[in-house]
């Protein structure tokens, strides 16, 4: 396996003859990560318009605003133009596979069919290489059992595990299963980078303070939702890694007072300073949601502190200049990413498989040439 600096040289080696393009893209976490690596995203495509300030301010690629399941084969080839290399990221939303989804939702619904449609693609496309990443239990299910056996069928070589993306830098505890596939021989992610986990201190500690209810004049998402006066004595009542069993009994909520409830402690918590973040989802600006208060402050975190979190650089823009911040919006984009730090360690692993395979085709070549230089000789 090629070490951090190889894999940044051959990356640059290989940027201007790759192309990739990132389905279901959202606000760019995946393109951000595999751009700063050195894979050439040249569009992202989505079916949420406010998707395409984050994208495009933050990132070298077109924003297509579209349905996947409506896209043309045709005209995702003409996206990767005549790159050498082509490379297909798909992450469809998750929501459909998560095991408390899955309560609600119907297995015949559109959303579980994102997979098959990203199948039809690859199937009308042939990239060189594939991606894609969900929660873990993605593999439970036929669809994705149906979509590995395209890949098989198809001719890839595939390589699938499920990650702890805090070993690899994210100040955070998801677990994710991430896929990648190539035409062009074996592919692995790359190892894990770190011994201990990223904390919530190092990502989040150097952020000015701020009140519930109040944003940083600088920074308009460095934002906290505002508490009611029974959810700020809560807080208030609440300790690091805590639960709400903590709390004097006249804070806690009826529900949880009921026997049905007392196996649910995974809310009204705060995180711990020097731990890794809970697993963020689309609400983790809600006090009330999770385990999403400040380690110190008496507030759940900002949103800001969510992208932190998920990745995003401290200057990441998802609103243009002047623009409202809406929680639930905003609080849905950033949860819902594909997190930087991931797309950064996929980019890195198909780096170093480009690199490896260009090396190896070279010396092909070469053997080639030799070989025939020694014909003529004879």
């Amino acid at each position: 396996m090629l070490g951090n600096t190889e894999i940044k040289t051959s990356s640059r080696a290989i940027s201007e003859n790759i192309a990739c393009v990132d389905l279901f893209c959202g606000a760019g976490g995946l393109t951000h990560g595999l751009i700063s690596e050195g894979i050439k995203v040249v569009a992202g495509i989505d079916v949420d318009a406010a998707c395409r300030h984050p994208f495009e301010a933050n990132n070298a690629a077109r924003f297509i605003n579209g349905d996947v399941g409506r896209l043309a084969p045709k005209r995702l080839s003409e996206m990767f133009g005549d790159a050498e290399f082509r490379v297909l990221a798909g992450c469809a939303p998750c929501q459909p596979f998560s095991t408390y989804a899955q309560r609600y939702d119907v297995v015949g619904s559109p959303r579980w069919g994102l997979l098959y449609q990203f199948g039809r693609l690859i199937k009308g496309t042939r990239p060189d290489l594939v991606t894609m990443e969900n929660v873990p239990s993605v593999a439970k299910h036929a669809v994705f059992d149906d979509f590995v056996q395209t890949l098989q069928k198809l001719g890839y070589h595939i390589n699938q595990q499920v990650v702890d993306c805090s070993l690899y830098g994210l100040p955070q505890n998801r677990r994710r299963l991430v896929l990648l596939a190539s035409r062009l021989g074996h592919i692995e992610l790359i190892a894990p980078t770190l011994s201990f986990p990223m904390t919530v201190r190092a990502a989040i500690g150097g952020l000015a303070p701020i009140m519930q209810g109040e944003a940083q004049l600088m920074d308009p998402l460095h934002a906290a939702s505002k508490l009611s006066d029974l959810n700020r004595e809560r807080i208030r009542a609440s300790r690091p890694g805590g639960t709400w069993r903590d709390w004097p009994k006249h804070l806690v909520a009826d529900c949880h007072r009921r026997e049905t409830g007392h196996t649910y402690p995974g809310v009204y918590g705060r995180m711990v300073w020097d731990e890794p973040a809970p697993t963020l989802t689309t609400q983790f600006y809600g006090f009330g949601n999770g385990r999403f208060g400040h380690p110190e402050q008496d507030r759940a975190i900002s949103l800001r502190e969510g992208a932190i979190l998920q990745g995003f650089p401290k200057s990441y823009s998802f609103l243009p200049d002047g623009a409202p911040v809406h929680f639930k919006a905003l609080g849905r984009m950033i949860g819902n990413a594909v997190p930087v730090t991931l797309g950064e360690v996929i980019g890195q692993s198909i780096a170093a498989h480009l690199g490896i395979e260009a090396e190896t085709m070279k010396r092909k070549k070469g053997a080639i040439v030799d070989d025939a230089s020694k014909s003529l000789v004879a």
